[in-house]
């Protein structure tokens, strides 16, 4: 018994310590994304070991060990109400008072649904939609809609990945919770880095929304009621899209912790940087800052700001050590300075990548204003 509950000590300390520690390589990053998000859990488990410790082991350092593993987990939850309340002043300040809708979230974290998981509606979904054949490289699309038939506002959604991996299957549980609050979720494609680099990325979606317009009846898309969103790469890829001079008119767009200056990026990469930046801008842009200038500056949305954009929200995570927040920040002022309506959430205990755990602390609350801001702006 005594093995079982040091064992149970060790792993609830371990956990707990990567809500503070950030990942140093690509393949524990899974550890310090994911341990903020179910600090919950982790609260509960230190309680548990402390009263184990209190009641069975009978030992001092180990008391200090549990008591210090505890007072982590409880990071988010004591940094949570003046992050809500933050990110509430700052929604009304863009958009007044935000449209609140049957089947909204009821709160930015709801418990229970942090331990069960957040329910899940009945929706139609159409998978692997062939949109284009490029270069020998098949581009599909999924669509997920909400169950009544009918016309409605539509979210074309970008899946995030380096620019070099991922599909339109990915955060499929967010589309799916979209899709349920009565939008049409188009989730699309592009080609990868590093065989295919910049701009590569913006003619398949450029290609995408064509198809999307001439199929809108089919997939039940209101087109003058579009969003465009996207996490990472795809938020960045989001960005320069709805920014272009000629740009479809988008009524809002979503951006979750994605590059916006990619010189400055490349120049200053995050320490640790798990996944090395650098590497990874060579392969989309084909060189450094030096080699390729101007490449830099078309693809940095930062760069790209101009007037009269659709309001935009900005959600980052002020852990984050791929893309750090002061780059959200940055944008966030450049926005301002040219007469655009933004919103700046930033989440201090957040690293990159946060909404993987789609119940966790940061998901929650994300999916709580994303949800009113989307409401408020395509509904």
């Amino acid at each position: 018994m005594t093995v079982l509950i040091l064992l149970f000590n060790a792993v609830s300390f371990f956990l707990s310590l990567w809500i503070v520690i950030p990942a140093p390589i690509f393949s524990l990053l899974p550890l310090s994304v994911g341990a903020p998000e179910i600090s919950h859990w982790l609260v509960l488990t230190n309680t548990i070991a402390l009263l184990f410790t209190v009641f069975r082991l009978k030992s001092l350092p180990i008391l200090i060990g549990m008591i210090f593993a505890l007072s982590l987990s409880l990071i988010p939850i004591a940094q949570f109400p003046a992050t809500a309340q933050q990110a509430s002043s700052a929604m009304k300040s863009s958009l007044g008072e935000q449209r609140v809708l049957p089947g909204f979230r009821s709160a930015p974290f709801v418990l229970l649904d942090a331990f069960r998981g957040i329910p899940k509606a009945e929706i139609r979904q159409t998978l692997n939609i062939p949109v284009a054949q490029s270069d020998n490289v098949p581009l599909t699309m999924n669509v997920y809609r909400p169950m009544r038939s009918g016309k409605n506002p539509a979210i074309v959604m970008i899946y995030g990945g380096a620019w070099r991996a991922g599909n339109p299957n990915s955060n499929e549980e967010f589309s799916r919770y979209m899709a349920a609050q009565g939008y049409t979720v188009l989730a699309i494609d592009y080609r990868h880095a590093p065989r295919y680099q910049f701009p590569t990325q913006l003619e398949d979606i450029r290609t995408a929304l064509e198809f999307i317009q001439q199929n809108a009846d089919q997939y039940e898309v209101d087109v003058d009621r579009m969003a465009i969103m996207g996490r990472s790469a795809g938020g960045h890829l989001a960005m320069l899209t709805a920014f272009a001079t000629d740009a479809f008119p988008f009524r809002a767009v979503v951006n979750y912790y994605s590059p916006v200056e990619l010189t400055e990026g490349y120049n200053n990469p995050p320490f640790p940087d798990p996944i090395d930046s650098r590497d990874v801008l060579r392969n989309f842009l084909g060189g450094t800052p030096i080699e390729r200038s101007d490449l830099y500056r078309q693809a940095s949305p930062h760069q790209q700001v101009r007037s009269n954009l659709p309001p935009i929200l900005l959600i980052y995570g002020g852990k984050d050590h791929i893309v750090e927040s002061k780059f959200g920040r940055g944008l966030y002022e450049k926005l301002k300075q040219n007469g655009n309506n933004a919103v700046l959430i930033e989440i201090p205990w957040a690293e990159h990548a946060f909404d993987a755990v789609f119940n966790g602390v940061s998901n929650q609350l994300s999916l709580y204003y994303t949800e009113r801001f989307l409401a408020s702006t395509l509904k």
